[in-house]
This record gives C-alpha cells, structure tokens and sequence, in this order.
C-alpha cells in the first residue's frame, strides 16, 4: 500500500518528505524517527519532550483547491498539470443512494475526495509549508495525523507553546479545524524531583494530558515502555487462534494453517515490530513468543520466532534507508574511513541504545 508522509523540511527536501519523489513511506518511519528524536534529546541532562498529538476534524473535506493550486504553483508545479487538478476537484456532483432511491445532487467544491489515491498525497503538498520556527521543535507528519514534539531543556518552553500558537494560526490561514478535545499531549519527563507541567492551551482551550496514546497504531507510554502495547498484540493475537484451532479441527492441511497464521496473527505480533522490540521487557517477549509456539502446536508446523523476525526486518529496513539518500533518516547511516563498519551512534541510556537506528546499525556491522 503506498503511503504518504512528510516531514519539516525547506525547499526541495519539503518535496522529497511530501511524497514528490518517494512515496514509500511507511507508519514505521514516522514512528521510529520521532522516538529517535525524543530518545536522542533524553540523552542530556536536564531535558524531557513534549508530543503533542494534532486531530483535525475531516482534513481532507475542508482542503479549498484554490489554496492548494496558489501551492502547487509556488513549487513549481507546471500550469497545466494545476489547472487538470483544479478542474479534477472543484464542481464535483454528489449525491446519496439507498437501494432505489437517490437524493437531490449538489455540487461540491471543496475538499479532496476521500478514498481517492490522490488524496493524501495532495494534502501533504498543500501541508509541505507547516514547519517548525525553531530547531528545538519538531514535526512530523503522516497523511493528516501531525504530531508536534517539543525537545525542551532547562525547563525553557516558550519556543514549544509558541509553535503550538503558530500552528493554530496557520490552521486558521489554511482552513484547517483544530479539533482540541481529540488532541492529546504526552509529555517524556525521566527528571527526578521535576516540577509540574503547566498543561498546553489551543485557543483558550486546555488540551488533555495523556499516559499513552495510539500514535500510528503503535502505543507510546509517557515512560517509553512497551508492555500496554504488547498486551494487547497478544491479547488480539489469542483471539485469532481460535480461527487457527477451527481450522485445524476441519482437517486443512499444515501448509495452509501457516499460510493463515503468517497473515492474520504473525501479522499483528510484528505490527511496526522495528519501532518497539528491541526495547520492550523480557517478560513482553516471552509473553508474544508464547502466541508463536501455541500457534506451532495448532499448526504441526515450525514457524520462526519473534526474535528472528525481528533481526531481518530491522536489516532490510536498515537497507532500504541507506538505498534511499531522500529518506529523512538515511543520515543516521553514515560509513566509517575504512568503508567497511556504520558509524555508531553515541548513546548513554539503554532506552536509547535499544531502539531502531542504533539496533539496526549494530546488526549491520554484525554481518558485515
């Protein structure tokens, strides 16, 4: 499935993330380069980060297309292909149907139509200008889920709730509804001794303060831990055997068990698999490979384990980045002189040594 992603970036990087070039951009990249940011930031003393998690309310039906052609035309998209997407949105006739009956048709002028493959790739285009003023902010967008993270330091927020004001009013410039009661803040505070967050207001609006939150369809906790998220992998796991168990007592064959389990449970238990293994407890692992050998009984068949799984994703993930000199994070993959060895990075938390980048760096020099 092609996704659209993009991050803060000028020029013809703020191309390249909004999808112009590379549109093979998946929820683990996103996911993965903003815990980076986080866990990278942790690393220093007295710092903590504040994610704040943006819900628009129907972001693709209030696109007007005028704003989005005065866009495209500022990036240097010819006349022509403006003037075809133009026609493409603008009077669009609509109409409602339930079994034979039809309601009256209107004309439709505004927004991208939803389930269109278009769609998303052009709001990131019409977004690509809604980047951070200040280097200690980030962020990070996916389609029409942005998330804003503050790297704050020595207790200094005023950049943080000032990009959060300038977001509000670049919403407002781009028709864009902040929706304040869906948007959740997170806040990563590992200090001993810290003092209280004051909570962050939008538009006179207080925005709720959360201990973890479904970014992406991966569960992030306040203390970066992955066991609320592993939980219910299992949990949604454990119910799929039942299908397994059914199957079997209808006398299927082994071949095709594996072929069921490898696409409705396997599929749930690495679910952005990259993003959370390698830093989640041994007693979450257990816990997940106790799906894998229930499912090998009921199959008759041996099936690789979680950890396995884990290793060669994180090396073809690895592979694609450094391939990809457009992807956003294929920095982080930098040889050393001798041409042979990644230069690792410089980590001083376990928490930080354990997630992606760092992991699939140590994996690549390991086969090397």
């Amino acid at each position: 499935m092609l996704k659209w992603t993009s991050l803060q970036m000028t020029g013809q990087d703020a191309l390249l993330y909004s999808g112009l070039y590379s549109v093979y951009r998946s929820t683990e990249d996103a996911v993965s380069i903003a815990l980076h940011s986080v866990l990278s930031h942790l690393d220093n003393k007295n710092t903590y980060a504040r994610l704040l998690f943006i819900d628009f309310s129907s972001a693709f039906n209030t696109v007007i297309p005028s704003k989005l052609i005065t866009k495209l035309t500022d990036l240097g998209i010819s006349s022509l292909m403006c003037n075809w997407l133009l026609d493409f949105l603008t009077s669009r006739p609509q109409h409602v149907r339930l079994d034979n009956h039809c309601s009256s048709t209107i004309t439709i002028n505004t927004g991208v139509p939803q389930g269109c493959v278009m769609s998303p790739f052009l709001y990131s285009l019409l977004t690509h200008d809604c980047r951070p003023a200040d280097s200690s902010n980030t962020i990070i967008k996916f389609a029409d889920d942005t998330t804003v993270i503050g790297l704050i330091k020595d207790s200094d927020e005023a950049a943080y709730r000032e990009e959060v004001d300038r977001l509000a009013e670049w919403c407002d410039t781009n028709n864009l509804l902040l929706n304040t009661g869906k948007t959740k803040e997170l806040i990563v505070d590992f200090r001993r001794n810290a003092d209280p967050h004051t909570p962050i207001h939008i538009k006179g609006m207080t925005v709720e303060r959360v201990n973890s939150f479904k970014f992406l369809g991966v569960h992030i906790s306040e203390d970066l831990t992955w066991t609320t998220g592993c939980s219910k992998l299992v949990k949604k796991a454990h119910q799929r055997l039942f299908f397994l168990r059914t199957l079997r007592k209808n006398h299927l064959s082994s071949d095709i068990l594996v072929n069921f389990y490898r696409c409705t449970i396997e599929s749930i238990l690495t679910s952005c698999i990259t993003v959370w293994y390698g830093s989640c407890s041994a007693a979450d692992r257990k816990a997940l490979q106790r799906v894998v050998k229930a499912a090998q009984r009921i199959a008759g068949a041996p099936l690789p384990s979680i950890e396995d799984i884990y290793r060669k994703r994180c090396l073809k993930r690895a592979g694609k980045i450094i391939k990809d000199s457009s992807h956003p994070a294929h920095r982080l993959f930098t040889l050393l002189p001798s041409g042979k060895r990644y230069r690792s990075a410089r980590t001083k938390t376990t928490r930080f040594l354990n997630s992606f980048f760092p992991t699939a760096v140590r994996l690549l020099n390991s086969v090397s």
